[in-house]
């Protein structure tokens, strides 16, 4: 399995490079392109952050890259209509999906930086959403790391692997941690 990461409004080189190395250990192949490309109509100046479909749309748009999965890594806080944010959001048995490292920050909640918790936090939603394009669901079991976040507690409750009933689901389609 091979897996594209473009960096959209993503500043932290470190951070992309402790990815890249976890990442190398699941994918064949994992690589960076740098894009150019407009979000700006994603904004919205009412709530100050970006819509995530759309941000996926305008990638596909483009099609950067003709296969493997594609990752919109962004420090953008995003959102969909229906939730206050998200970390991440992915086509369910798609290609793409975008994560935020924007709430990933310990920061965000304390005045403590924690770049070992930034790390292991978008990892798990790196290969939640990662999940998601392969076909898995959210899951019930709170150590999977396909379980749903919707507060960054719940993020660090969830473990970094797949349950015994997700792994055998993601191995089937070829995505083994």
């Amino acid at each position: 399995m091979e897996l594209t990461i473009l960096p959209l409004k993503f500043a932290n080189d470190q951070l992309l490079k402790d990815l890249l190395f976890r990442l190398r250990f699941v994918f064949e192949k994992v690589e960076v392109i740098n894009i150019n490309i407009d979000i700006e109509h994603t904004y919205s100046a009412q709530r100050r952050q970006f819509y995530s479909t759309k941000i996926i749309e305008s990638v596909k748009t483009l099609n950067p890259v003709p296969e493997g999965f594609v990752l919109i890594l962004t420090d953008m806080d995003l959102f969909v209509p229906v939730l206050t944010h998200i970390y991440g959001e992915a086509e369910y048995n798609g290609r793409y999906s975008v994560v935020s490292v924007c709430r990933l920050h310990e920061e965000f909640y304390t005045s403590e930086s924690n770049n070992s918790l930034l790390l292991e936090r978008s990892y798990k939603e790196i290969v939640h959403e990662l999940g998601h394009n392969v076909g898995l669901k959210h899951c019930k079991d709170w150590t999977c790391v396909m379980h749903s976040s919707s507060g960054i507690e719940e993020v660090d409750i969830k473990g970094n692997l797949f349950c015994n009933v997700c792994h055998g689901l993601a191995k089937d389609k070829g995505f083994v941690l």
